[in-house]
């Protein structure tokens, strides 16, 4: 495979994405074709090039982003399905509501389901203070990414939970949407956050009951 078609990368960062396209080709070879895996991560690495703060990570995030992807895209291709359901959490930027409730619902879902997060407009970073809050819970969300969601993604999911990004969520026919009201915890402190954390809790739970998936304690 080759590494990118980028030509302002370093030895390092041409290593790691070439490891990464390795990667992606054992895992996905069976299902789709090499130019396929390479223009997902290629395009994974593009989008996060362009606002990103540690270039160091880059091809590890474009990596996870584009293996995410390819299992959407082999989901809605009826390639592969396991059965579990798949949530998707959609907020602003990706880096406050949309994280906390994907944690809750991985925490607390186990292996029975499935839970993507994106945003209509990804921010730099998760937000440090949602971080721990949720780590009050014993649930870590701090290697977690902001990220953009993208077509694929969303087809792939049997629910989609939008929170506050209004008209520039996806739409699209014959999908399910729920829409949680929540404040937007941008800005807040711990304890302006803790009360929007445990309503967040709350709804998974009462999501997961209502996708028949058993929640641990």
């Amino acid at each position: 495979m080759t590494t990118s078609h980028r030509d302002d990368l370093s030895g390092a960062q041409r290593h790691a994405l070439s490891s990464a396209a390795a990667n992606l080709g054992r895992e996905f070879g069976g299902t789709f074709n090499t130019d396929t895996i390479e223009r997902f991560l290629h395009a994974s690495y593009d989008q996060f090039a362009a606002h990103s703060t540690v270039p160091n990570f880059l091809p590890l995030l474009a990596e996870r982003f584009a293996r995410q992807r390819l299992r959407a895209l082999s989901k809605v291709e009826g390639n592969a399905h396991d059965g579990r359901p798949t949530v998707l959490f959609l907020c602003v930027h990706n880096a406050g509501r949309s994280q906390m409730a994907m944690g809750f619902f991985e925490y607390l879902a186990g292996d029975h389901a499935v839970a993507w997060s994106g945003g209509s407009e990804p921010g730099r970073e998760v937000n440090a203070a949602a971080i721990a809050v949720m780590a009050e819970r014993g649930i870590d969300i701090s290697k977690e990414f902001p990220k953009p969601w993208t077509e694929e993604i969303v087809r792939a999911a049997d629910v989609v939970i939008t929170m506050g990004c209004g008209d520039a969520c996806p739409v699209f026919p014959g999908k399910r949407y729920l829409n949680w009201e929540l404040e937007d915890p941008a800005g807040k402190d711990p304890a302006d956050i803790r009360p929007i954390r445990d309503e967040i809790e709350h709804r998974v739970r009462a999501l997961l009951t209502e996708l028949g998936v058993p929640a641990r304690g």
